[in-house]
């Protein structure tokens, strides 16, 4: 089979032998991708700084039909993650978006925006960004271009628009919002201002550029949102979840 370039983020390695590892990508060309990386754990490999956790790399696959491990033959370092360099919250930062690319995305599923999304959120985590914003930022864009967008002025029970209210019920189960009449018959609701869900609708908005501001009690309100509706989509909590700001630092 004939070799194919990409650019690549590696969301996980594991130890497959004494000299080699199976490495999870995401992929801008292919999606998520796991791959053989023979003779990556060799001192002095051809590998080496390039497959660590988050770095970004142009890399060269030998992709299989079957179910068998596509072959890395090569990568080239383009940029490290030195999340660890500023703070150990951004470190978690990181290792969330991680995370939620190996558990939302499938195998050789290809989407280009989120492979784009993801550069920028490590971008910011590993810069001067506000780590907050851009997690929460990256989880509404990625919802959004995965399909999972919920549901913020309809009612995902009839369908009839949910009316201007200073708090609005939310179904994370359901999909999003639900009107006064359709509340009874749902299971584990919140309830959110009016001013969280109208952000919450800017930021699922294709062209929004990101990330936004947010006033500090909208954003402890959304990420608790999300959070549950991830939960919901999932059916777990993601491991990293717990680690995730409560609340916004300052923006530097």
């Amino acid at each position: 089979m004939a070799a194919e370039q990409t650019t690549a983020v590696v969301l996980r390695t594991i130890p497959f032998s004494e000299t080699s590892l199976v490495v999870t990508l995401l992929t801008r060309d292919f999606g998520q991708v796991a791959a053989l990386a023979k003779g990556a754990r060799r001192p002095k490999s051809s590998f080496e700084g390039s497959l660590d956790l988050l770095a970004v790399c142009r890399v060269v696959l030998i992709r299989k039909s079957s179910d068998a491990l596509d072959l890395l033959t090569e990568a080239k370092l383009q940029r490290r993650f030195r999340g660890a360099e500023k703070s150990l919250d951004r470190v978690y930062a990181g290792y969330y978006i991680a995370e939620m690319l190996r558990l939302l995305t499938d195998n050789h599923d290809p989407h280009p925006g989120l492979y784009d999304l993801t550069l920028d959120a490590l971008g910011q985590i590993d810069g001067k960004g506000n780590s907050a914003l851009a997690l929460l930022g990256f989880d509404t864009s990625a919802l959004r271009l995965l399909g999972h967008a919920p549901a913020t002025r309809r009612c995902v029970d009839c369908g009839g628009r949910v009316g201007d209210s200073p708090r609005i019920a939310f179904a994370p189960i359901a999909g999003g919002v639900v009107c006064r009449d359709c509340r009874p018959r749902q299971h584990s609701l919140l309830t959110v201002s009016g001013e969280t869900i109208d952000h919450l609708e800017r930021l699922l908005a294709p062209h929004t550029r990101l990330p936004i501001e947010l006033p500090s009690s909208v954003y402890r309100e959304m990420r608790g949102l999300i959070n549950r509706y991830i939960q919901a989509i999932l059916g777990s909590i993601p491991k990293m979840q717990p680690y995730l700001p409560a609340r916004m630092e300052p923006v530097e």
